[in-house]
């Protein structure tokens, strides 16, 4: 077989010669020479494309493209990424990885024209006062740079980027920013320019005669939910300030910034989602709730629960993102497992009784109970659910909603829901003796009541009830347990790296239990698929009180939350901390973020 031959390295530009695209040939004598592909895959990969016509594709597409297992450890496939930062270390020039997140898309469109970016294959992709960076994948043509330098009046940096992510953001970033800007340029521009206090703002911003079925606002909306369900967010946040609206996606429990808009922009592309909502546009002085069911590029449903509030500047409103795949996801999965899920599982058994899912907003309670009911709700079962609003739709529930407005709250749903002859209810959060009192009289005639209540552990939850007026008899009569859970997030499996652990800390975590301090825990470190965060998605730890003899009487004598706590403990329940704890040595989270989420207890 012809051995490839190892010519001089074309992957270098002195500058002076001519502009040059990269060629296939190039790359593939460089990575051979590097030791980076075989000899086979080099002479293969040499002949094919000697009989392709496939002329307008990057060289790295072409390459990318055919999955070729790296010759060195840890022979791992050189996909696109890859082969952009080697090519960016053989030329010379910083390897970039576009993030639309830390993208200031109305900036960059402002460099230079689409057609431009688009006749040049490159994209700007900062922009500061000093200089400008551009983004491109032909690292040997430079004839744009002197012109585009004397344009702007500021150096150019050059960065080499993957081909395919500045084909698809050149389109993205500038379809977004000429939506923005067409919109911007429809509302009266001096309707705006006077506004000097709050009230005149208020009323003027009624008089924008941007309309929310506006093309341009339909393409913002699009691209808005496009780009959440991509970047996997949970919540998307619109957030009218006096000068910019801001969108916040929520990822992995974190808000970062994704763009911002003017004013009566974001008023326009509220009013959008409210109608897809089927919301009154017309109110913008109460809160109000909706719901979007939609689908992503994927072909995957996703629903999305609205709600608005009116603000200083206009109506802030959140869309709580629902993939209904979460219910399909096991305990294990979701982070229960080995003790506590035998207990979980004992507790959801029972024919009768109160269970209760306790935490903050935001701590998976909710995801927690409709996973528990889609298990349990079998065709023998009737399940029935009272919310306020009605998290996700499912065909396997009977969901009614709560409606303060004609007198229904949980408490006469509860009521409402006992004529209907069911066997499992869960009411949505339990607020009041009224909805206390409720629940507690459904356990007692035969009924599974699952609910949350905002406290931050177990046995807190008790001392609650209590608080609320529920007799300790009838307490210990109905109640079956109590779960406090928190979510973590979880290390990206792809960077995750080896640390060292304090003793200290460690013993801090977990004291006073004398567990074995692991060998090793993980770190953070961050990479693309992480979008270099070091983080990817999230889990739970649990706290799973069983109702046992010795709490009853705990309760029955009206004692301290700390001795409930304590009792609770011999009974075998592990506190949030000793669950975050076993994460940590299951190289699935770091200390730091148990010590955020879980709280201490001084008394045990």
């Amino acid at each position: 077989m012809a051995q490839v031959q190892n010519k001089p390295n074309r992957l270098q530009h002195t500058g002076t010669e001519p502009d040059r695209k990269l060629e296939i040939r190039d790359l593939l004598e460089q990575l051979h020479s590097d030791k980076l592909i075989t000899t086979e895959d080099a002479n293969r990969l040499r002949k094919s494309n000697a009989k392709s016509h496939a002329v307008d594709l990057h060289p790295l597409v072409v390459l990318a493209s055919e999955k070729l297992t790296c010759a060195q450890p840890p022979n791992k496939v050189l996909d696109m990424e890859k082969l952009t930062e080697w090519l960016a270390g053989k030329v010379g020039l910083p390897y970039f990885h576009i993030d639309p997140l830390k993208t200031n898309v109305a900036s960059i469109a402002s460099v230079m024209k689409f057609a431009y970016a688009t006749r040049n294959k490159i994209l700007p992709v900062d922009v500061s006062d000093q200089d400008v960076t551009i983004a491109t994948s032909e690292p040997f043509v430079l004839n744009w740079e002197k012109e585009l330098s004397q344009i702007l009046r500021k150096p150019i940096k050059r960065v080499l980027a993957n081909p395919t992510d500045i084909n698809r953001y050149t389109v993205e970033f500038y379809t977004l920013a000429k939506s923005v800007s067409t919109a911007k340029d429809q509302v009266q521009e001096s309707t705006f320019g006077s506004v000097s206090n709050l009230e005149q703002m208020v009323e003027l911003s009624r008089a924008g005669k941007l309309d929310a079925n506006d093309q341009q606002v339909i393409t913002i909306v699009d691209w808005l939910l496009q780009y959440a369900f991509e970047q996997r967010a949970s919540d998307i946040h619109l957030e009218p300030r006096k000068d910019q609206g801001n969108m916040r996606f929520r990822i992995d429990g974190v808000l970062h910034l994704v763009y911002q808009l003017p004013p009566p922009v974001m008023a326009a592309v509220t009013s959008r989602l409210k109608i897809l909502g089927r919301m009154d546009v017309a109110e913008k002085r109460r809160p109000q709730d909706g719901r979007i069911k939609t689908k992503t590029p994927e072909d995957k449903e996703i629903e999305l629960r609205l709600s608005t509030m009116p603000t200083a500047f206009g109506e802030k409103l959140v869309m709580r993102i629902f993939d209904p795949e979460v219910l399909q996801r096991n305990f294990r999965e979701m982070g229960l497992a080995d003790e506590d899920l035998i207990r979980w599982h004992g507790m959801v058994k029972q024919p009768n009784g109160i269970i209760l899912v306790t935490g903050p907003t935001g701590s998976g309670k909710t995801t927690t109970l409709y996973s528990t009911l889609k298990q349990l709700a079998k065709t023998e079962v009737n399940v029935c659910t009272i919310e306020d609003p009605i998290e996700m739709v499912e065909d396997s529930f009977n969901q009614m909603q709560v409606q303060q407005n004609i007198g229904i709250d949980f408490a006469a749903g509860v009521k409402n829901l006992l004529r209907q002859d069911p066997d499992i209810i869960m009411v949505g959060e339990i607020r009041d003796k009224d909805t206390a009192d409720m629940a507690v009289q459904a356990s007692l005639t035969g009924h599974l009541v699952l609910s949350t209540l905002h406290t931050n552990d177990a046995a807190s939850a008790i001392t609650r009830l209590l608080d609320i007026g529920i007799p300790p008899y009838l307490m210990n009569a109905s109640l079956l347990g109590i779960v406090a859970q928190r979510l973590v997030r979880t290390l990206c499996p792809h960077c995750k790296e080896k640390d060292e652990v304090s003793e200290d800390r460690w013993k801090a975590l977990v004291a006073p239990w004398k567990i074995k301090i692991p060998t090793s825990i993980y770190k953070p470190a961050g990479c693309l698929e992480c979008r270099n965060t070091g983080f990817m998605g999230r889990i739970g730890i649990y706290e799973v009180l069983i109702m046992s003899p010795a709490i009853k009487i705990a309760i029955k004598n009206n004692e301290d939350v700390s001795v409930i706590r304590r009792a609770a403990l011999k009974e075998g329940m592990r506190t949030l901390r000793i669950s975050g704890a076993q994460k940590i040595k299951a190289g699935q989270t770091t200390l730091e973020e148990v010590f955020r989420v879980a709280p201490s207890h001084d008394d045990i």
